[in-house]
């Protein structure tokens, strides 16, 4: 049987076969991104199950529009309206199955075989095997504590058919890192005079802000051909696989909705539903200060056991927010070398190889710490201290 290369040439994802070999009980896990359970609000979304069937009846359980449900999109639009004043309406929404498919449609719907693709590095590993089915050429440019590097960018919108530029301006997955305002007001100055390029922010992690204050998009509001990705999968429930894709720019979205009609018809709609129930009989904003409470200690947590046990030489990022932190080990050592040794130590964690378009047997690693107790992220420091000395 021959498959087509566009597949062949797309890599299974690292992380979800890590978490194939990590359900032990044994295991402590610093390798997904997972949500942590205790912030799923089980029994408000029990309710709004019951009101949605009990109210709407079967239109939950019926064929719908593309776009998604539209109150749901009504709701999103009013949210971002009044967090960042973005003049947008419902109908420059599109619900789709989590940010990720939203990844996958835009692959599509802008690049054609060869075409070139802006991505930070270390970038985001679900949006580089959601591109590479486009079978794209990448321009990676180097992620710095504060952004984009400036003259890496400049040299790759040169690039021969650049198309968009992928970014996670806040808590950046993999490293944590935001972009300042400065550096955003700085990649804004040089975008504005690239009219056809696509500047994608996704912004998964936004709310999750523990520390400091919530900036403005780079884009968002002022670029021609802005578009910013969200979820719902951080803040209520991932396994609801509701995220959506907002931009003012009418012939992209036409676009959009024509390869999300060929994807799936429509995102699940009875998860929209409930979904919408539940963000207008819950105190919303009152469930997230709650999460962004849990993940602080957690990733405080961390950085405690960090500064604790790591040996001298291991560096590590200090997010503001979002679910994880990036280390770097000392005279380039592979964090995927190390991999296997940890384990069998009973500690996993996601060498930096897969977050880099190129490079191989990096030395930096991701580590998650929504997922963990403190105490257990304490002991699995630890751990990963003791082998690090060790080689």
């Amino acid at each position: 049987m021959e498959f087509s290369q566009r597949i062949l040439d797309t890599p299974s994802s690292f992380i979800r076969n890590i978490l194939k070999v990590t359900d032990s009980p044994n295991v402590i896990s610093f390798a997904g991104g997972l949500p942590n359970p205790i912030s799923f609000p089980v029994e408000k979304l029990r309710e709004s199950v019951n009101r949605a069937i009990d109210e709407d009846g079967s239109k939950l359980f019926q064929y719908s529009t593309t776009t998604g449900y539209a109150p749901l999109r009504q709701y999103i639009a009013d949210k971002y309206n009044h967090n960042f004043d973005l003049g947008i309406t419902a109908d420059d929404i599109i619900i789709t199955t989590g940010s990720q498919q939203a990844l996958t449609l835009l692959g599509q719907v802008l690049v054609n075989e060869g075409d070139g693709i802006i991505i930070e590095e270390p970038g985001y590993l679900g949006a580089i095997q959601a591109f590479m089915l486009a079978q794209p050429t990448f321009y990676p440019v180097t992620l710095e504590q504060d952004g984009l590097n400036l003259d890496e960018l400049k040299e790759a919108l040169e690039k021969p058919n650049a198309k968009f530029i992928y970014t996670v301006p806040n808590f950046q997955n993999p490293t944590g890192l935001t972009y300042t305002q400065e550096k955003r007001d700085a990649v804004y100055d040089i975008l504005k005079d690239y009219p056809d390029i696509v500047l994608i922010e996704d912004d998964p992690y936004g709310e999750l802000r523990f520390e400091g204050t919530p900036l403005p998009y780079i884009g968002g509001g002022r670029l021609p051909n802005s578009v910013i990705l969200g979820s719902f999968s951080k803040t209520v429930a991932p396994g609801m696989r509701i995220g959506f894709i907002i931009s003012k720019n009418k012939e992209l979205m036409t676009h959009v909705e024509t390869a999300k009609q060929a994807a799936d018809l429509h995102t699940n709609i009875f998860s929209q539903y409930v979904l919408h129930d539940y963000l207008t009989h819950n105190e919303y904003k009152e469930h997230v200060e709650k999460i962004i409470d849990l993940y602080g200690k957690q990733a405080n947590a961390m950085l405690d056991a960090l500064e604790k046990y790591m040996p001298e030489g291991v560096t590590w990022t200090k997010p503001e927010g979002g679910m994880f932190i990036w280390a770097t080990l000392p005279d380039n050592k592979s964090a995927l070398d190390m991999f296997s040794k940890a384990m069998e130590a009973d500690i996993a964690f996601v060498p930096g190889d897969p977050f880099y378009t190129g490079s191989q047997h990096v030395p930096t690693l991701r580590l998650n710490y929504t997922a963990s107790t403190p105490e257990v992220i304490d002991e699995g420091i630890k751990r990963l201290a003791e082998l690090f000395k060790k080689y």
